[in-house]
């Protein structure tokens, strides 16, 4: 049995030195490329209106307010000034979402942002994006490179396609610190002894963002509410979750299995749903030793095993957000394929590891 797992893991680190490295290296090149680009769009955008000033910056290597969706598929945050007029609401009644309304005795003349309030008082995520689209299409018929990117159509959020290959979503948001969202004040569950408190209050120091992109309920459609509402994300509260141990490497082996072998028809996986599951992992296997690299594919398996269930039970909760399903929308039959491919990557690689050279 031991020998069967350090054959997996000696294959596993092998796998993530070539091809996870050689990924990674790949999509950095590309983030460069592509901000290089999203940077001239936005520095236009700042002439024509300096509300939305570029906060595209890079730090130790990486670029803050870039999430990769996918090697090909980006998102950018544009973090706006000047929240401070508004209080923060959120009472459940939109899973995943969050409304700002402006403060009792404030006047809409103190916000920097008058024009995208509505009669009843909540600073509009849909009237803010609005606006930005409009400004982004005209910096882009400007830019120094016009003859490379354009505007993706026939959507409301604000996305670039450049060179034909990559596509770039621009999403104007709010940080927000220093509070934590009731609808996560669950978190962390009290019988589970991982984060220990000072992970856990990191985290919540981190806060999250408001973002302005579309979220819809149940039905499929969006309500009035919903498109002035904005979105909950808590990228960087993740991102500190995962450090230690060999969480980010077995992320990252799960992230090219995805954009290896899970690319599928309907799009039912992206780079969040795994680590989404890393985070749920965590909590199963509390124990720092837990994530010795030893065990990388044990936790490994563990993971794929868990996501074959939720593919196949058609549900993916948030993991702040619980009553968020991050399946939803997706075809079935998506999610039945990806719980096939899935589970037929996982026998692979657990009947025999040496295969992992060929995945």
């Amino acid at each position: 049995m031991i020998a069967a797992q350090a054959k997996l893991v000696y294959h596993l680190n092998k796998y993530y030195n070539e091809k996870c490295q050689s990924r990674k290296a790949a999509i950095s090149k590309s983030i460069r490329e592509v901000c290089k680009v999203v940077s001239d769009v936005l520095k236009e955008v700042e002439v024509q209106e300096p509300r939305f000033i570029s906060s595209l910056s890079e730090m130790d290597n990486r670029f803050e307010g870039l999430e990769v969706i996918s090697p090909n598929e980006f998102e950018v945050v544009l973090y706006l000034n000047q929240m401070g007029v508004f209080n923060f609401v959120d009472d459940g009644s939109l899973p995943g979402c969050a409304v700002l309304k402006l403060s009792d005795g404030r006047k809409r003349s103190m916000s920097l942002w008058v024009e995208f309030i509505t009669a009843s008082g909540y600073l509009s995520a849909r009237k803010i994006r609005s606006r930005f689209q409009t400004l982004v299409a005209q910096a882009v018929d400007k830019c120094s490179f016009r003859d490379v990117v354009k505007m993706v159509a026939d959507t409301s959020e604000v996305k670039l396609r450049i060179r034909d290959r990559y596509v770039v979503q621009i999403t104007p948001a709010f940080k927000c610190t220093g509070i934590w969202p009731r609808s996560a004040a669950h978190w962390p569950l009290p019988h589970i002894p991982w984060p220990g408190p000072n992970r856990v209050a990191e985290v919540k120091a981190e806060g999250f963002n408001l973002l302005s992109k579309e979220c819809y309920s149940l039905n499929g459609k969006q309500s009035s509410a919903e498109s002035d509402a904005w979105v909950l994300q808590f990228a960087e509260a993740e991102n500190r979750l995962i450090l230690g141990g060999c969480r980010k490497k077995c992320l990252s082996v799960l992230k090219t299995l995805r954009d290896r072998h899970l690319e599928l028809p309907g799009t039912p996986l992206n780079n969040y749903h795994m680590k989404t599951l890393v985070s749920y992992e965590c909590e199963k296997h509390p124990r720092e030793s837990d994530w010795d690299e030893n065990c990388l594919g044990d936790r490994l398996n563990g993971i794929l095993l868990q996501l074959i269930s939720c593919l196949q039970c058609r549900r993916c909760p948030h993991y702040f957000l619980p009553n968020l399903d991050l399946f939803q929308g997706k075809p079935h039959s998506a999610l039945e394929n990806a719980a096939k491919q899935t589970w037929r990557l996982a026998r692979e690689i657990l009947t025999n590891p040496k295969s992992l050279e060929k995945l």
